[in-house]
């Protein structure tokens, strides 16, 4: 399969992660991003032996969009530090039903997953398995029923934004999760747009930019 890159060097690989792909093994036994980048590494740069990727965040499934991977285990501790100092400024774009009333807020919960069944839910601040969440998010276009909306995560929490979203009464149009009555087979219309972060090694902000398809309901806004 060919992975878009968007940045390489010796230390980060930034790519474009295609819909409907698992980021890292899971049940399935579907092929995984993470194993598709090492196999081609390793093919570019006729690496031999093991190749080393680290995976420092991820992406649910049936979203698409930027993600970085480290090239090298000391790449990897540093971008791990800078999520903990939550200097990895997250941006996603999210097709939403219906109206919004507030054109831009800020949303707070405590989110608790079953991992057996993979929901998360909104629980009390008190429940012993919450774990808060923030976002904020801005309405740049609606249209025919259907709302554009920005999105800057704060936490990284388990289907943070589909949960928040849907709690606030925004569901995301084609999540199959969270919002009722999505048509079946629709893909989730939830979008990884930029990653902005320090280098590694460089020190240097850098924002990565990838766009959504012109497909159904994106291809009703000029986003690129």
């Amino acid at each position: 399969m060919k992975i878009s890159i968007l940045y390489e060097d010796n230390h980060l690989l930034v790519v474009e992660k295609p819909v409907n792909i698992p980021v890292q093994e899971d049940s399935s036994q579907d092929k995984d991003l993470l194993t598709i980048l090492k196999e081609d590494i390793k093919v570019r740069f006729n690496k031999p032996g093991n190749v080393y990727l680290g995976l420092v965040h991820r992406l649910d499934r049936p979203v698409g969009g930027v993600m970085v991977f480290a090239k090298t285990s000391k790449a990897g501790s540093r971008l791990s530090d800078v999520i903990r100092r939550n200097l990895l400024d997250r941006t996603y774009l999210a097709v939403t039903e219906g109206h919004v009333k507030q054109k831009k807020g800020t949303l707070t919960n405590y989110l608790a997953k079953n991992k057996q069944k993979n929901i998360v839910s909104v629980v009390p601040a008190s429940h012993k398995a919450g774990k808060k969440a923030v976002l904020d998010y801005e309405v740049i276009a609606s249209k025919s029923g259907f709302s554009l909306l920005k999105v800057r995560l704060h936490t990284g929490r388990s289907h943070q934004i589909r949960v928040q979203l849907a709690q606030a009464g925004m569901p995301i149009y084609g999540d199959q999760k969270y919002a009722k009555g999505t048509p079946g087979g629709q893909q989730i219309s939830l979008w990884a747009h930029e990653l902005t972060f320090p280098h590694p090694t460089k020190k240097d902000e850098n924002t990565y930019t990838s766009f959504p398809p012109d497909a159904f309901p994106w291809h009703m806004w000029e986003l690129q």
